[in-house]
């Protein structure tokens, strides 16, 4: 894939005059050309939790990418692994490397393998992909922070099928106990794992409930508007005593017509006409269609 297909755009500070609805659909299209072109990847999480992240990166966050070590940096944890692509493209999009990288995920010696992996990459803050380790260094991220009296934030997103991971209620009592207000954890909801519906799979809900059993302050949001999103995190910088939980109701599959709601995307790749498809129900509002799209449909 080239360059040009991959796009350069890049948004080195918070999204200012860009929406962050364009920013979102850019991601998108990074999604399905990244597992497109690898032929492997987990295309449907990865949309589902856009929005969140694509709210995170673009305009909460406190983060310097041309400093990725920055002592006071807000810290994101992608617990949900296998949702990398996303990641990758938020970084990428957000100037801490080149988005024509984005094109090489999964290849040998790649820096973008199929989970993130902490050292490989600027902005990566932890190696994730074994469900509900993520939450667990998260807690010790917001701890350490309390320890140094430092005001930064951690940001933590969990899968809802992750949440049948015993290792994440460990994290989850340990968070409580510790009075962790400055841990934002944030579940996609979209009711979906490889095997099927969470409910049917091993039913982790009520999640909300469990949550507050577990004592976390919780809000609900809708995972794909940003308003939504905005308000639950102000409440969430706002509480005190306690860590908070958004759970967002999501979409797998969001924004391609034939992903959402549909289990078989979780870890499928597109082929090539349903790449063009994907590109075509992403495009930019006014647009005959994702310039890269067409370009393959003239030849």
């Amino acid at each position: 894939m080239s360059q040009l297909e991959m796009g350069a755009q890049q948004w080195t500070g918070p999204a200012g005059n860009f929406p962050l609805t364009d920013i979102a659909r850019q991601l998108r299209r990074d999604v399905i050309n990244m597992v497109w072109a690898a032929s492997s990847g987990h295309p449907g999480g990865s949309l589902s939790c856009t929005d969140i992240l694509t709210y995170l990166f673009y305009q909460e966050m406190k983060l310097r990418p041309q400093e990725p070590a920055w002592p006071d940096r807000d810290r994101f944890v992608l617990s949900k692994g296998h949702a990398a692509p996303i990641l990758y493209a938020s970084l990428a999009r957000r100037g801490y490397f080149d988005p024509a990288e984005l094109s090489t995920l999964r290849q040998l010696d790649s820096r973008l393998q199929g989970h993130p992996h902490y050292g490989a990459l600027p902005g990566i803050e932890m190696s994730t992909g074994s469900l509900g380790q993520g939450g667990s260094t998260a807690v010790g991220m917001a701890l350490a922070g309390k320890l140094d009296k430092k005001d930064y934030r951690i940001f933590n997103l969990w899968g809802d099928g992750e949440l049948e991971e015993g290792l994440v209620w460990e994290s989850v009592m340990a968070a409580a106990h510790y009075k962790l207000d400055n841990l934002t954890g944030f579940v996609d909801w979209n009711g979906l794992q490889i095997d099927g519906p969470i409910t049917q799979v091993m039913n982790p809900e009520p999640i909300d409930a469990k949550f507050r059993a577990f004592g976390w302050h919780v809000e609900l949001a809708d995972g794909h508007d940003f308003e939504s999103l905005a308000k639950a995190v102000a409440i969430a910088k706002a509480t005190k005593g306690q860590p908070t939980l958004i759970l967002c109701k999501t979409v797998k599959g969001k924004g391609v017509s034939f992903m959402e709601n549909q289990a078989g995307w979780h870890g499928s790749a597109p082929n090539d006409a349903q790449r063009l498809q994907a590109l075509a129900d992403l495009a930019d509002p006014g647009t005959p269609g994702d310039p890269a799209a067409q370009k393959e449909v003239n030849r």
